[in-house]
């Protein structure tokens, strides 16, 4: 029993982080949301409505809502963005047609009022295709040395392959503003949870 209540303690102690993961439809969110869950690469399908995961990493506990990117769906995130610590931003580096359209979609977050606070994580993924940008040029494209007074930082990565993904988590880990799940905050996170919202 003591061991048990122990136990329940600890979890407690963990900080509590919620991440919203935006990008453009087909950057990779849910193929990258799901390599962190289960350990492996998933097809995925384009996601209508929103996925939304627990995540335990170092002392951090991630309750990660991945967000459908598609036109028709971009203008419900914003009743997803209260109390958001984090955002991380996916970027299909390899797709350079829509790298300006994910740039004017990352900057009209970074105005939204409810997100002030939010650190900004932008995945530069499908690093592992051979044509795909590099970071840096990633980074000037997305015009993300224009951010001022918020922490942000880019991180080459490949939803298909791993690489990259708990590197951009060590950085929230050591960055993201730190919220402590107390014992009377009714936050339930279970072992895997998927909620689909229907847009109809």
């Amino acid at each position: 029993m003591g061991a048990k209540c122990s136990r329940v303690k600890q979890l407690l102690a963990k900080s509590y982080i919620k991440i919203l993961m935006l990008g453009l439809d087909d950057s990779g969110k849910t193929a990258i949301l799901y390599k962190l869950k289960l350990g492996d690469f998933i097809a995925t399908v384009p996601t209508i409505g929103f996925n939304v995961e627990a995540l335990e990493y170092k002392n951090i506990r991630f309750s990660v809502w991945d967000l459908g990117g598609q036109d028709s769906i971009r203008a419900m995130w914003r009743y997803y963005y209260r109390n958001t610590h984090a955002l991380i931003f996916v970027v299909d580096s390899n797709n350079r047609k829509r790298i300006y359209q994910a740039r004017n979609e990352l900057h009209r977050l970074l105005k939204e009022d409810e997100l002030s606070d939010a650190t900004i994580l932008v995945f530069a993924n499908k690093q592992d295709l051979p044509d795909a940008m590099n970071v840096s040029e990633v980074a000037d494209k997305l015009k993300l040395h224009t951010i001022s007074q918020r922490r942000w930082h880019i991180q080459s990565t490949s939803a298909k392959t791993g690489h990259g993904l708990y590197e951009g988590l060590s950085w929230l880990n050591d960055n993201a503003p730190n919220k402590v799940a107390q014992a009377n905050s009714c936050i339930s996170l279970p072992a895997r949870r998927i909620l689909e919202a229907s847009l109809t």
